[in-house]
């Protein structure tokens, strides 16, 4: 069965929405990290604001991920997308956590989820998430959607934790399962 991988810019009060606080803090190492999960996965489950964001951004882009978002297999999560016209892109509509279940089914790679607040909420609440990849960030915001909302409830085991630099930390959590 394929993971799925929940990726996230993260503030030290767990804040995920409209990262671009995170720009000044970018390097190699964070590069690196953010590379190891496209290497292990060969499609991308969005919501439709991270798609929306993604197919605006990346088809002009020349950064070294370009290649990667541009051309991997997409899947969106809308009710109001009729169609998807960014390379590579489907339209899930309906029972999210069902089409997801199947995604999951299939052969491939890790199926990684950018961003995606919403989205990500309805994956938890239906334990489909397999791994948590979060870069956390010496900020704290004291506003905005988290990735962990009031309410939710998680026991989480610790993969991987490393500095990358300026005080930003790489972590890698699986849910524990009973």
């Amino acid at each position: 069965m394929r993971k799925l991988v929940v990726t996230e810019f993260l503030s030290l009060d767990g804040v995920m929405e409209n990262p671009a606080w995170t720009f000044p803090y970018w390097n190699d190492e964070i590069a690196a990290f953010k590379g190891e999960e496209s290497n292990a996965s060969d499609a991308l489950l969005l919501g439709r604001v991270t798609y929306e964001g993604f197919a605006a951004a990346w088809p002009n882009s020349k950064d070294e991920g370009a290649d990667y978002f541009n051309n991997v297999r997409k899947y969106v999560v809308s009710t109001t997308l009729d169609r998807a016209d960014w390379n590579n892109a489907t339209v899930i509509r309906g029972d999210v956590v069902g089409e997801t279940r199947k995604l999951k089914q299939q052969a491939g790679n890790d199926i990684t989820v950018h961003g995606s607040g919403k989205l990500v909420q309805t994956l938890m609440q239906h334990d489909l998430v397999d791994c948590y990849r979060l870069l956390v960030y010496p900020v704290v915001l004291g506003e905005g959607q988290r990735l962990f909302e009031d309410g939710t409830a998680a026991t989480l085991r610790l993969v991987s934790a490393r500095p990358v630099s300026r005080g930003v930390l790489a972590l890698v959590y699986e849910p524990e399962r009973t």
